[in-house]
């Protein structure tokens, strides 16, 4: 009888025990959000090759950091979160603030016409006609009449004054300043020439006392002409499956600053957007105005606005904005580096990263959370994906 019992028992233990492993074998565990940032990025890199680091905060929590490859092939030095990148265009944004500081000190207006610090336009009625709001917004109308290719050695050294003075040569705009919005470059230049012209200093200056001092962003420098010459990432792009330096020296247009010559660590990057989110070097209004999407009377583009004063806005009402939230960001694309900064303030999400070389998955597409499906595939749309699939963005 006892034979029999424990031959039950027996059954019945191995029943449970096999039933466990099939339940086990088939409910997988998801991933951890640390493994699927890893997934997302560490295929794209190998540890002899240019890399970049990624970071992702949820407001002091630290999600995900994580540094990949070199910073310098001749050196061979490891790129690190104190690595210091050159962030393109994300440099506009704080062009934009250096301007809203002489803003708020009543030394300048938005709607100032640039002919009040440009007096030698060709053609002095488009001066009068476009104003500091409309450089700062991509809405100028102003044609990009810089002649690259065909200079190419001038550009490799031209600085901002040498970048905007064809522009000043314009006879004819591309369409009413304020109707519609057309990227540029040479805005910037202007911007970072207008700093200089009410402060009577180097804008570089200006805006590292006014806003990398106050920010403590030790970690970062801007383009004046050669600078920075040692203490940086190189940027490589391939040619003939070779990684060929691709930065000053190379590439026309990079010294360049008011359009993105700004290098920092993705450690500063995080205090800058610690700095916004604590009103540290502006008024909260003034941050906020920043962040909103400007809209000019005579806009006449199919497309809404969707651009503040530098930033790309996808406002939490958007159509096409998939997450339910209003996201703000910026991209930077200058040479073989690339950047990107993402920030989430109603969630307290800050999500960034900087580069050394191109990376597929990260287009060029100035915001692509206005038009997820197109780029469904981009390590920026599909970054916060994962943090919405993990709850973060609730």
């Amino acid at each position: 009888m006892i034979t029999h019992i424990n031959k039950y028992f027996t059954t019945i233990n191995i029943f449970i025990f096999g039933l466990c492993l099939i339940i086990i074998s088939c409910s997988e565990p998801s991933m951890d959000i640390e493994s699927e940032f890893e997934k997302l990025f560490a295929p794209h890199f190998t540890e002899d090759q240019p890399g970049g680091v990624i970071l992702v905060k949820k407001g002091e929590e630290t999600l995900f950091l994580k540094s990949y490859g070199l910073a310098d092939l001749e050196t061979n030095e490891d790129i690190t979160p104190h690595t210091v990148f050159n962030t393109g265009s994300v440099s506009k944004t704080m062009v934009s603030y250096g301007i809203l500081l002489l803003r708020d000190d009543g030394l300048l207006s938005l709607d100032d016409p640039i002919s009040l610090y440009f007096d030698d336009f060709e053609n002095e009625e488009i001066a009068r006609q476009v104003t500091i709001r409309h450089l700062m917004t991509h809405t100028s109308g102003l044609p990009d009449s810089r002649k690259v290719n065909e200079e190419f050695e001038f550009y490799l050294t031209a600085k901002d004054e040498e970048n905007f003075e064809p522009i000043k040569q314009t006879t004819e705009l591309n369409f009413e300043p304020g109707s519609r919005f057309q990227y540029s470059n040479p805005a910037f230049n202007g911007l970072a020439l207008i700093i200089e012209k009410v402060t009577g200093q180097k804008w570089q200056d200006f805006i590292t006392t006014h806003i990398f001092d106050l920010s403590g962003m030790e970690e970062t420098t801007i383009t004046d002409g050669p600078h920075p010459r040692a203490g940086v990432a190189h940027a490589y792009e391939l040619k003939d499956d070779i990684f060929t330096e691709s930065d000053y020296g190379e590439v026309p247009t990079f010294a360049a600053a008011g359009n993105g010559g700004v290098w920092c660590s993705i450690l500063d990057l995080e205090k800058y957007e610690k700095a916004l989110q604590n009103s540290i070097f502006l008024k909260k209004a003034t941050i906020d105005l920043s962040r909103t999407p400007v809209h000019f009377p005579n806009w006449d583009s199919v497309d809404q606005p969707d651009v503040g004063l530098s930033w790309f806005l996808a406002e939490k009402d958007h159509p096409s904005n998939i997450f339910g939230t209003k996201i703000i960001s910026h991209t930077g694309w200058q040479g073989g580096f690339r950047a990107f900064y993402i920030s989430i303030p109603e969630k307290e999400v800050f999500y960034a990263g900087l580069f050394n070389r191109p990376l597929p998955h990260l287009k060029e597409s100035y915001n692509p959370f206005t038009d997820p499906v197109e780029n469904a595939n981009d390590v920026r749309v599909k970054g916060i994906k994962i943090l919405q699939e993990h709850d973060w963005l609730e």
